[in-house]
């Protein structure tokens, strides 16, 4: 009876937490690496004192197969949380979850480069599946890679979630962008879904003012229907296999299918991941007459409906700059240096 009375003390006790509320225990942050075991786990955790007894948390697990159950991961885990407890967010992989913002824009590389070096997923493998046909394929799309369809928006991810599974969220994130209102919408004006992100894409790139992109639609979209090319830098930037924030005029003539100086209609796909607005704005363009604009330098431009009016407007805002040593601000490279523009290009 005493050996009884004392064995159940001391269960009682090894399954009591270390400390109490009362103690206002710091929260730790404790990583379960992948391929650990239930009872490497646990000398870990004896190890952060936030259980009392490894033996005990052992037996505990026993019962509930945690050793083929346990999640890896980051825990926000503190000494007064019964081992019960513990084991229970172990067993149902309640993670820390880290907060990404993906902005508006931008590509699958430099998404990646986000998510690197936030560590939520290892890059090469992202950039990898990204544009993996085979995988591209399982997630209901018809296109090369996943570029464009990566909703920019701030997610909630584990640290090193596998890379598959954040393109899947991502890309589910835009489905629910993607209402059928606008399908429909997109249908009525004879456009594909994938062509609708395609304009949505180069429309955001071309532009930082919100305001300004259904005007930029509409430039394009009259392009379009006059057969004209779209003539869009950015597209000319996403084809070049190497740009160092320079556009010269030689780069117009590049060969790449994304060269809409070179060739009319839309590129073969999104150049970028567009936002809600511009999404909207390549489905309901500003009805207008202009086929033309130029940057301003101070992030909005300058419509025009005939090329003489262009020619004024490069004029003013482009060449006598550029004469007096500024620099266009139509383009960014990635880095954020303006990039030079050769006489005669606008």
């Amino acid at each position: 009876m005493l050996a009884g009375v004392v064995g159940y003390q001391m269960i009682r006790w090894a399954e009591a937490p270390v400390l109490s509320e009362a103690d206002h225990p710091p929260e730790k942050i404790v990583v379960i690496p992948n391929g650990a075991t239930f009872a490497q786990a646990a000398t870990l955790l004896e190890q952060e004192q936030l259980i009392r007894s490894r033996s005990a948390f052992l037996l505990m697990g026993r019962s509930q197969e945690a050793d083929r159950k346990i999640h890896p991961g980051e825990y926000e885990l503190n000494a007064a949380m019964p081992p019960a407890e513990i084991l229970s967010k172990l067993l149902s992989g309640r993670v820390v979850l880290h907060a990404v913002t993906i902005p508006e824009g931008y590509t699958i590389h430099q998404i990646a480069d986000v998510l690197g070096e936030q560590q939520i997923t290892d890059r090469t493998e992202f950039v990898r599946w990204a544009s993996d046909k085979s995988f591209v394929r399982t997630l209901g799309l018809s296109a090369d890679s996943v570029e464009g369809y990566l909703y920019p928006d701030t997610y909630r991810f584990a640290k090193m979630t596998a890379a598959k599974d954040v393109i899947r969220t991502m890309v589910d994130q835009l489905e629910h962008v993607m209402t059928q209102e606008l399908k429909a919408r997109a249908k009525d004006i004879h456009l594909t879904v994938h062509e609708v992100l395609t304009l949505a894409s180069v429309i955001e790139k071309e532009t930082g003012s919100g305001d300004e992109r259904p005007q930029i639609s509409s430039v394009f979209h009259n392009r379009l229907k006059k057969k004209i090319p779209l003539q869009s830098d950015p597209t000319v930037i996403y084809g070049l296999p190497n740009f160092d924030g320079n556009l010269h005029k030689k780069d117009l003539s590049h060969p790449s299918p994304y060269n809409t100086y070179r060739w009319t209609g839309l590129p073969p796909g999104p150049i970028a991941s567009p936002g809600a607005e511009a999404i909207r704005a390549a489905l309901y363009p500003a009805p207008s007459v202009y086929l033309y604009f130029v940057s301003k330098n101070d992030g909005t431009h300058q419509f025009s409906a005939t090329l003489v009016e262009h020619n004024k407007a490069v004029e003013k805002y482009q060449k006598r700059p550029f004469r007096r040593g500024n620099r266009s601000q139509t383009l960014r490279a990635p880095d954020g240096r303006p990039p030079h523009h050769e006489e005669g290009v606008s």
